[in-house]
């Protein structure tokens, strides 16, 4: 799991469940290899370790995941973070600063980029645990 910034995450995993643009996609191991444009939204996945090992979550701003013939799943992320990471506060502000955005709209608001803000707030305040 990488964003052009840094290496986010590096580890097997059994599964995982990624937020497709139309709509989340589930992969275990022997999946058929696909590429998948992400939306904002969080990917839940379970770190290889055994059937009792917990999901575990990750905030991704978009891009792009891959899991190839060989088995190697791979996130392209413009954004991504781990729970720890998230300043709940600062994505509180975030979410309450895009729903203003689309309760009054106007000329000057970018609906579209208000719409993605708030994707982003809420896919983040759902991995810290705060939404």
């Amino acid at each position: 799991m990488v964003t052009p910034n840094r290496v986010v995450l590096k580890e097997r995993v059994t599964s995982l469940m990624v937020p497709g643009a139309r709509g989340s996609v589930g992969f275990w191991a022997e999946h058929a290899p696909m590429l998948v444009a992400l939306a904002p939204g969080v990917v839940k996945f379970r770190p290889a370790g055994g059937p009792g090992a917990a999901f575990r979550l990750l905030a991704t701003g978009g891009g792009f995941f891959e899991f190839s013939p060989d088995g190697r799943a791979t996130l392209l992320a413009d954004t991504a973070e781990l729970p720890d990471e998230i300043d709940v506060e600062r994505a509180r502000a975030a979410y309450q600063r895009a729903r203003r955005r689309l309760a009054r709209p106007s000329p000057k608001v970018d609906i579209s980029r208000a719409e993605l803000a708030l994707e982003r707030a809420l896919a983040r305040l759902r991995t810290a645990g705060k939404s």
